[in-house]
């Protein structure tokens, strides 16, 4: 698909989508073509009864006189209650129209008017945006119908192009180039989750996370030799099952340097758990909606997708993306319920259920990234549990930290994209709740607070670094669609972070946002990693 931008005005053919406001206001383009009509648009409108509500579409169909294919309204709603989401998802849902009837190619002409507070150019970009995300499809594995001579042809290709409306095209351009990094980053993430297992295994995910050394990521995979050197026997004992060798797969962008070329920032870390299929393991996992595990490396995927669209953007920030690959199956080598394995950190765990598979590979994860970056925070991402889904169904992740100004960030950045959080407890009657009689922890809580004890048992990870915890169970995948997430995998947490970057930690003159971060790092130099044994007895005195 094409997007360009172009000064607003009335095209001579194809499609043109105008945006209509509560009670079928029309801004100075869409009044010029329906005088131009004779007032055929207004009396389509009035006929249809179409008030202009938020996310309603309608369409006309080649009015008269005007040499247009189709002219398609898409309601934005009130004036003063229009976002940035709201255009994305009016623009999203006239998009979809546009494959049926006549014509493809379409000018979108989203008109500022009275009480919008977004610019012309805003609304333009913000339009492309959404249209380009209710694009996306996953059918790489569909081939073309059989013709008569029964020889398999390729997919069709869809050629269209779409223009936009607005008010300084360099502007607008320079603008979509950041919004199309983004969108970018959510179709790798919305491609990881879609792909079989038996397509996306843990090397072939490693794979995939090496070729963003084309963007200027460095990238370092390490293999299950290198991990068992750095003791990580809690994210090797998931794997233990699998013919697939486990893999960590680090990717740094460095987009804050000084004048020498060298880092001017400590990184700020996101970790993710790639479980690219969880059958449960042992504790095996129902049969009934099994296949949905293909997507359990959501956290994974996330994290990937966010570093392609850093890169893509050259944001001016230093990240470093940890996803931690494996799979949870039933091999002769598989772990048992009841074995105890010796994390990085030199704690032990006892694990009772093999299928909460999740939190053992994020702790190796999460210390080898503290202790080898010193990161200014973490936050994790992982499709961790189920339990998430019961409280707060598929609306909003469920977030856990250590740091109010992460807490505040983080939902500050989730409402702006449409991609929401909940904050949850923690606290020492919950992390009680892990202890174990054999080993420092155990990996399960029992049944009560689920969510929150996977949570506990991560923080027991986190060395006193600022951190945050999503459990993206409910997000990573959806079973109904939205106006701009029309496929199963939904890429969430590529714009979350993004803009929670942007907004607080990257370099652009926000003093405020910079003072924290200064302050959060601050904090982080002055800690020490503690050594093994120093882990242990800090795990004794919390038994």
């Amino acid at each position: 698909m094409e997007i360009s931008f172009k000064t607003a005005s009335l095209p001579k053919s194809g499609i043109a989508v105008l945006s209509v406001y509560k009670g079928g206001a029309l801004g100075a383009l869409g009044r010029q073509l329906d005088k131009d009509l004779g007032g055929a648009l207004t009396r389509a409108l009035k006929a249809k009864n179409f008030k202009g509500g938020a996310g309603k579409v309608m369409e006309v169909l080649a009015p008269a006189g005007a040499g247009l294919d189709r002219v398609v309204v898409a309601g934005l709603g009130d004036p003063r209650k229009v976002t940035a989401v709201s255009v994305e998802d009016a623009a999203a849902n006239a998009f979809a129209s546009l494959s049926t009837g006549l014509g493809r190619d379409a000018t979108f002409l989203f008109e500022r008017v009275a009480g919008v507070k977004l610019g012309a150019n805003e609304l333009a970009v913000h339009a492309a945006f959404g249209a380009t995300l209710r694009s996306y499809k996953f059918d790489k594995y569909k081939t073309k119908k059989l013709p008569k001579n029964g020889k398999t042809g390729k997919k069709d290709k869809e050629g269209t192009a779409l223009t936009f409306g607005c008010a300084s095209k360099p502007t607008a351009d320079r603008l979509w180039a950041r919004l199309s990094a983004v969108a970018d980053g959510v179709f790798l993430a919305r491609d990881l989750v879609n792909e079989p297992a038996n397509h996306l295994h843990p090397e072939e995910f490693a794979r995939r996370c090496k070729a963003l050394s084309k963007l200027g990521v460095k990238v370092q995979v390490l293999g299950e030799e290198q991990m068992r050197k750095l003791g990580m026997g809690a994210l090797l004992g998931v794997g233990q099952g699998s013919e697939f060798e486990s893999q960590l797969a680090i990717m740094q962008w460095t987009g804050d340097t000084d004048s020498a070329g060298k880092p001017a920032s400590d990184p700020l870390a996101f970790i993710g758990k790639g479980l690219c299929f969880d059958a449960g393991g042992i504790s095996i996992k129902p049969a009934g909606g099994m296949e949905d595990m293909k997507g359990d490396m959501g956290g994974a995927a996330a994290v990937t997708g966010l570093m392609h669209t850093l890169a893509k953007r050259n944001a001016r920030v230093n990240v470093v993306g940890v996803v931690a690959l494996s799979e949870n199956m039933l091999g002769t080598g598989a772990q048992r319920p009841g074995d105890v394995v010796t994390s990085m950190s030199g704690q032990t765990i006892a694990v009772l259920n093999t299928d909460a598979e999740g939190r053992l590979v994020l702790s190796d994860a999460m210390w080898y990234t503290q202790q080898k970056f010193k990161p200014r925070f973490m936050v994790d991402l992982a499709t961790l549990t189920g339990a998430i889904i019961i409280g707060l169904g598929h609306e909003h992740a469920g977030l856990f930290t250590n740091s109010d100004e992460l807490a505040k960030g983080l939902t500050a950045a989730g409402e702006a994209v449409d991609e929401a959080v909940w904050r949850l407890p923690l606290n020492d009657a919950y992390d009680k709740l892990i202890d174990s009689k054999i080993a420092d922890m155990q990996n399960i809580g029992g049944r009560g607070a689920g969510s929150i004890t996977a949570a506990q048992f991560l923080q027991r990870f986190t060395n006193g670094v600022p951190w945050a915890h999503l459990d993206i169970a409910g997000m990573a995948w959806r079973p109904s669609p939205k106006p701009t997430v029309h496929s199963w995998g939904t890429g969430y947490g590529v714009k979350l972070l993004d803009r929670f970057i942007s907004d607080g930690y990257e370099k652009r003159g926000r003093a405020p946002a910079r003072k924290t971060a200064k302050k959060m790092a601050k904090k982080t130099a002055k800690r020490k990693a503690p050594k093994r044994k120093a882990a242990k007895k800090a795990a004794k005195r919390r038994r």
